[in-house]
C-alpha cells in the first residue's frame, strides 16, 4: 500500500470564474484572480491498495455518497490513465468548514487530493503540473494549489495546457481579514457548475459580463502590486455582484441568495458608510466573505452581535499553498 496525505486552502475569488467553454477539462471562459485562506482547509489521505477492487471515499468519517465517490473516481482515473497506473484507492479526506455550501471546498478538496494522490503514486509532479490537474477535478482547484493571491489563466488551448493557475503573491506582507459568514452551511440545491451552464446558455448579460473581464483582471493585479485596499475592496465586491447579476438575469434565473444574504448585503454598506471601511464577495451561495483590515475586525466583529441569522463567522488571512503533512 502506497499512501500520502496533503493539505490544501479554500480559495476565494476576488475577481470571479463564471462559465466554462469547455466542460470535460474545466475550461473557464475568463481568467480569475482569489485570495487562499488559512482558515478553510480539506485534509487527503490517499492509499492506492491491491486488495481493493474500487476505489472507496470518506468524507468526514462517513462513507460518501455514489456521486462524490463517481467524481473522485474519475479524477483518479485520469491520473492512472496519464501516469501508467492501476491500483484502486482508499481515500480518506475530511473538511474544515461545511462542503458544498458556496465557500469553494470542492476547490480545496480537489487541491489536496491531486497533490496527495500523487505523491502516494510516487510521481513528484511541480505547482503548474498540480495546477493544470486539479482544474480538471474542479476549475477553481487549480488556484489552490499556490497561497496568497493567485491568477488562474484561462488560456487559448483547446487542449488545456495553457489554463492553470499563477502566483500573483504567495505570502502577501499585507494585514488583511477576510470574514467568512455562514448564514447558510447545507449543500446548494443548484450546483456551481450547473449555475454556470445555464447562466452561459441562457442570460442576455453574460456576453457584457465576458467584455469586461480582461480590465477587471488588470486593475486587480495593479491594487495588489499597490497594496491599494480600497481599489482591491471596491473591485471585488463590483465583480462579485456583476456576476450574480448575469446569474439573476438567466432564464430560469439563477438565485443564491437567500433573505439573509440580502439583509447582510446592507448591513456591509452600513457599516461602510460609518466609517469602517469593508467589501463583500459572494461565491455560488447564500454565504459573505466580508474583506477588511486586520485592525478592524474587533469593530466589525461587534458589529453583527445583533443578527441571530448568522450561523458562524470565521475569521480568515492570506493562506499556503497546498502541502504534504504528517498523518491524521
Amino acid at each position: 500500500m502506497k499512501s500520502a496525505l496533503a493539505q490544501a486552502h479554500s480559495n476565494i475569488a476576488l475577481i470571479k470564474y463564471w462559465g466554462k467553454r469547455q466542460e470535460s477539462l474545466k475550461l473557464p471562459q475568463n481568467g480569475s484572480i482569489s485570495l487562499t485562506l488559512d482558515a478553510l482547509w480539506t485534509r487527503t489521505r490517499v492509499s492506492f491498495d491491491e486488495n481493493l477492487e474500487t476505489d472507496q471515499l470518506w468524507l468526514n468519517g462517513e462513507r460518501a455518497s455514489a456521486l462524490q465517490t463517481l467524481k473522485v473516481h474519475k479524477f483518479l482515473n485520469l491520473i492512472r490513465q496519464t501516469y501508467g497506473l492501476s491500483l484502486a484507492a482508499q481515500i480518506q479526506t475530511e473538511n474544515n468548514f461545511p462542503t458544498g455550501a458556496g465557500l469553494a471546498s470542492s476547490a480545496s478538496g480537489f487541491a489536496a487530493l491531486a497533490l496527495a494522490a500523487t505523491s502516494a503514486a510516487g510521481l513528484h509532479l511541480s505547482q503548474e503540473e498540480l495546477s493544470r490537474l486539479a482544474r480538471q477535478g474542479s476549475g477553481s482547484a487549480c488556484r489552490s494549489i499556490y497561497g496568497g493571491f493567485v491568477e488562474w489563466q484561462r488560456g487559448e488551448s483547446e487542449l488545456g495546457q495553457d489554463s492553470f493557475a499563477v502566483p500573483l503573491d504567495e505570502k502577501p506582507d499585507w494585514p488583511l481579514l477576510m470574514a467568512v459568514l455562514v448564514l447558510n452551511d447545507s449543500p446548494k440545491a443548484l450546483s456551481s457548475g450547473d449555475g454556470m451552464a445555464q447562466t452561459v446558455a441562457t442570460s442576455p448579460l453574460y456576453p457584457a459580463w465576458l467584455a469586461s473581464i480582461e480590465s477587471d483582471l488588470a486593475q486587480m493585479r495593479a491594487a495588489i502590486q499597490a497594496k491599494d485596499f480600497t481599489a482591491l475592496g471596491s473591485l471585488m465586491e463590483h465583480n462579485a455582484l456583476k456576476m450574480h447579476a448575469t446569474a439573476l438575469a438567466a432564464r430560469p434565473s439563477v438565485i443564491y441568495w437567500q433573505p439573509v444574504t440580502l439583509a447582510l448585503i446592507a448591513r456591509v454598506e452600513k457599516i461602510r458608510a460609518s466609517g469602517l471601511e469593508c467589501y463583500l464577495t459572494i461565491d455560488a451561495g447564500p454565504n459573505l466573505k466580508v474583506l477588511m483590515q486586520e485592525k478592524d475586525w474587533p469593530q466589525f466583529q461587534a458589529q453583527l452581535r445583533d443578527l441571530p441569522e448568522i450561523k458562524q463567522v470565521i475569521p480568515a488571512r492570506p493562506g499556503p499553498a497546498a502541502f504534504l503533512c504528517e498523518p491524521f
